[in-house]
């Protein structure tokens, strides 16, 4: 049984190694950009981003900063498995103040179970068996800025996303003994987070998934983040993995899961949030949210990782060795495709299998370049349905979800 520690970081303590730093133009700012809606480099880029400053984190290019949004630059996301310092964050509302025996923490199951439970984390880690998964998280919103006209939200480019390791108990346990009701249909989640009005007796946000999701065997309650304890920032002392599907269901600071009748209703659920067109809307057009599906399963993307974009190889070289990593929510990835001429031809990568289901997969390729000069190098996706990253963001929506276009990174061969 994973050993709890005790929760000394408080969320002042958190907060108080964060701070902004602002690093000047990328490597490529010299290089001609790729059109607007093509464009894939870190935020902000032509003027330097605005780089996280905290304790036990890696310098995460800030999106925004009430709530506190920091997301992953390409060239970060190369490890297998996510380091926790290189873990996006994405929060709705304020850091929770948590202090104490992270064992004692209670999570309440009920509703539409026979024996309703609060349970203690300490309880969790010993009455259920405890599972290891490399387990996607990834924001709803990620790649969003890739929409032409720009959608509302954070814009993230590529990394609202990362694989590390999770330990936790499964979902399906713990609310098999609860004995869920045949009446079942949908979970409702709540974390301890306060709005960003430190109001508490509200939820900050409510989301949850059909009872299959919550009942699939990677659907975790996790209380430790690549072997260590998960830090405050990113949920201490429990919070949910809903593998594959958008991060907002993954509740941070758990504190309840209300088996529910009918579909969930809470903040978070409803207009367009977190929903996408059923058929095509105008770009840029209002919408009607009665049109809307919830968005469930994230679409097939790759990040090339390796080189980072804007890299100059020095005279004479022709040969370029890339890597990158691919995932497709629910579903593994087939085919990784690899261009270097504007898409008219295209090389197979190497894909390997995923370390476990709901893990992304690495690709790697080797490239020649015919003669020096300026290049695009694209990735394109493809995941076991047969679905296929489009050259651009397509479906767009007033919220900007699902935005998935093929990656491209710029390579300049000096001559």
């Amino acid at each position: 049984m994973p050993k709890q520690g005790t929760l000394k970081p408080s969320r002042r303590n958190v907060l108080k190694g964060v701070g902004m730093a602002t690093v000047g133009a990328s490597v490529g700012a010299s290089l001609p950009p790729v059109g607007a809606a093509f464009a894939q480099s870190t935020p902000a880029a032509a003027k330097g981003p605005k780089l996280l400053e905290m304790d036990g984190k890696a310098k995460l290019a800030i999106l925004g900063d009430k709530p506190l949004v920091a997301e992953t630059q390409a060239e970060l996301m190369d490890d297998d498995v996510t380091p926790t310092d290189k873990l996006f964050i994405r929060n709705n509302g304020q850091v929770p103040d948590v202090t104490g025996d992270a064992k004692a923490w209670k999570i309440k199951i009920d509703g539409e179970v026979n024996t309703p439970l609060e349970i203690s984390v300490g309880e969790l880690a010993s009455r259920f068996p405890n599972v290891t998964y490399n387990l996607m998280l990834e924001c709803g919103g990620n790649g969003r800025s890739f929409f032409a006209p720009e959608a509302r939200g954070n814009q993230w480019t590529n990394g609202g996303a990362g694989c590390p390791q999770w330990t936790g108990v499964r979902l399906a346990d713990v609310l098999k003994a609860a004995g869920v009701k045949p009446s079942a249909v949908y979970t409702g989640h709540y974390g301890a987070d306060p709005t960003l009005a430190g109001e508490t007796d509200k939820p900050t946000i409510s989301r949850g998934v059909p009872m299959a999701k919550a009942m699939e065997e990677h659907t975790l309650i996790a209380f430790k983040l690549n072997g260590q304890d998960i830090p405050l920032i990113h949920g201490a002392p429990v919070r949910l993995v809903v593998p594959g599907w958008p991060a907002s269901a993954s509740t941070k600071w758990l504190k309840r899961i209300w088996v529910r009748d009918k579909e969930h209703d809470g903040p978070g659920m409803g207009g367009f949030s977190y929903r996408v067109p059923k058929t095509p809307i105008v770009p840029g057009s209002k919408g009607n949210e009665k049109d809307m599906a919830i968005l469930e399963s994230m679409p097939v993307r790759s990040v090339i990782t390796f080189p980072a974009d804007g890299t100059r190889l020095a005279a004479g070289a022709r040969k370029l060795d890339l890597r990158g990593h691919a995932w497709a929510g629910d579903y593994d990835i087939k085919t990784v495709d690899i261009s270097t001429d504007y898409g008219v031809t295209w090389k197979s990568a190497k894909v390997n299998p995923p370390a476990n289901k709901f893990a992304w997969q690495r690709f790697t390729a080797s490239i020649d370049l015919p003669t020096a000069g300026y290049y695009e190098v694209w990735a394109r996706a493809t995941d076991s349905k047969g679905v296929t990253q489009p050259f651009a963001a397509a479906n767009w929506n007033p919220q900007g979800y699902g935005g998935n276009p093929i990656n491209r990174i710029r390579v300049l061969v000096e001559s």
